[in-house]
């Protein structure tokens, strides 16, 4: 009913097929009925978590052009309430595409209509969504009829080296891959309840709103996710009976060291899968999951990217899950590892890769007419094959283990090795929280070489001595290789993240060597730079 009412209303604003409509939104219903009402038109939906600044969405929306901003008053956050209505008014004045706003009351409970005056103007309407809403009936719902490719989400990179690239993705691939990952990959169906922890500016939302065509219940939650207390989403996930629980590999790891416990304190006896994305899991991940929060779950490490709006690996329901691998390559996709020289490997690194097309690639870049940017981004490193960016090593057994960005690799003395490797052996200790490593361009006996260089952000309590560091390097030797070891290891207070929960190793690298970090506003806490800044000196 209530898409069918906002659909109603936006058909009166003018949206049909290939409109605009805009979100910049707390993860909240309002947002699902949002955009299931802009699909039901034919017109094109995109969004923005409200932690993105003003910049930060201009660089996203203004590449849009949206006729249509749909926004909430503010968001509620670790038991802070935010207000967003003055950076609303900043976004709006910079979108002469915007004709209609409709702003949802996350803050408060009974709005006056004076409080939206300033995000109005000539030529532009300011509404509060139940005024949008109309007459409390039942208006007919009718999806427009439109061809396989229609646009239906414009999606955005990561922006952290530049303008974000806008990634035009169509209504039938994204609904078959997605049904295919949901139905057969997850086993999703009618009985299930699915959560994925995420906001509305992460690609997860998409996928995560998709299990309503499974039938599934999709749960929700907005806000902090170990606040007000570290098992809060735990106490969602028996509450709400889930059967699906998402997540983060770094939400994993912080909950295991914060003493976060469900199996001894919580009852999930509906819970049959746990997802995690968003980075590598760790095997001491899975350890974590099968000793501490359920030991009958299937835990399922899945990996694609924004760019696909899904994934390239992920979980298998009649499969083995085996520590420290995503279990197995999506089906129908060509998926596979190749060597420098463009050759077929298995059993060691290389770059993750797709050799023939498949449903959810973008059907489109914008401002891109004649797909230049387009092959530039996937296809010139092996012609006729995407290649995805990520490096990755094939299993005997079918699985894939990712070992981080192709373009976040360390490559000292000439060996490529991927952060991932490292993480997984610094993270398990104790004392640290998380770390980012980066290669450092420098000069050893006389030639250019990189070296690796580690900073650690420490839990409370702990410091970073020299014994520590002994500790790390002996522990990255004996587990991974000598050409692993960090050269450096460096305390820092705060470690960079883009807006969807990414450690930005990019971002970390440019500041270590001088260079200018463009586009700070994908950042979630740019301020964390200035650490690097310091540092940077001392390193060189």
């Amino acid at each position: 009913r209530l898409v069918a009412r906002v659909a109603r209303g936006l058909r009166a604003a003018g949206v049909g097929p290939g409109s605009r409509v805009a979100g910049w939104m707390p993860n909240r219903p309002e947002a699902v009925v949002a955009m299931l009402a802009t699909a039901s038109l034919g017109g094109v939906w995109s969004s923005c978590s409200p932690d993105f600044g003003v910049q930060g969405v201009l660089d996203r929306f203004s590449q849009f052009q949206p006729t249509v901003l749909v926004c909430a008053d503010g968001y509620r956050y670790a038991g802070k309430a935010i207000d967003c209505l003055g950076r609303a008014e900043a976004i709006v004045a910079a979108l002469p595409s915007v004709r209609e706003v409709i702003v949802v009351p996350a803050l408060v409970a009974s709005p006056i209509a004076s409080a939206i005056v300033g995000l109005g103007g000539p030529g532009r309407t300011a509404r509060w969504w139940l005024d949008f809403l109309g007459p409390d009936d039942d208006p007919p719902l009718r999806f427009a009829r439109l061809p396989f490719d229609h646009p239906l989400y414009v999606m955005y990179s990561s922006g952290t080296t530049g303008l974000p690239k806008c990634l035009v993705h169509g209504a039938g691939g994204t609904l078959l891959q997605h049904l295919k990952e949901l139905v057969l990959h997850t086993d999703l169906g009618p009985d299930d309840r699915i959560f994925y922890f995420t906001t509305c500016g992460w690609m997860m939302w998409n996928w995560l709103v998709s299990g309503l065509a499974a039938g599934a219940t999709v749960v929700l939650y907005d806000g902090a996710p170990l606040a007000p207390k570290p098992d809060a989403l735990w106490d969602l996930a028996e509450a709400e009976r889930l059967t699906v629980f998402g997540t983060s590999a770094r939400y994993l790891a912080q909950a295991e060291k914060q003493g976060v416990r469900p199996a001894a304190t919580h009852r999930l006896p509906a819970l049959r899968t746990i997802l995690s994305t968003g980075s590598p899991l760790a095997p001491a991940g899975y350890d974590y999951v099968y000793r501490h929060v359920k030991p009958d779950v299937q835990l399922a490490s899945i990996s694609g990217g924004t760019d696909i709006i899904s994934c390239f690996a992920l979980g298998n329901p009649l499969g083995a899950v085996r520590r420290g691998e995503l279990q197995v390559r999506g089906l129908g996709m060509a998926v596979d590892v190749f060597d420098e020289a463009g050759r077929s490997v298995r059993g060691v690194a290389g770059d993750l890769v797709c050799t023939r097309p498949f449903p959810s690639m973008p059907v489109a870049f914008g401002d891109d007419p004649d797909r230049v940017k387009y092959r530039a981004a996937y296809f010139e490193r092996f012609p006729g094959v995407w290649t995805h960016g990520d490096w990755a090593e094939l299993t005997p057994h079918g699985g894939l283990v990712i070992h981080g960005r192709s373009d976040a690799t360390l490559n000292p003395g000439g060996v490529r090795i991927g952060t991932a490797e490292i993480y997984r052996e610094v993270e398990r200790l104790p004392e640290v929280l998380e770390c980012v490593a980066v290669g450092q361009e420098v000069e050893l006996d006389g030639e250019p070489d990189v070296r690796i260089v580690l900073f650690v952000r420490m839990r409370p309590g702990h410091r970073l001595d020299d014994a520590l560091r002994e500790r790390i390097r002996q522990g990255i030797r004996e587990a991974r290789s000598p050409h692993h070891v960090p050269r450096v290891i460096a305390e820092v207070p705060d470690i960079p993240r883009t807006v969807s929960g990414k450690i930005s190793e990019i971002a970390v690298r440019e500041v270590l060597h001088g260079r200018p970090v463009r586009n700070t506003e994908a950042l979630a806490n740019p301020e964390a730079l200035e650490h690097f800044r310091d540092l940077a000196g001392a390193l060189a």
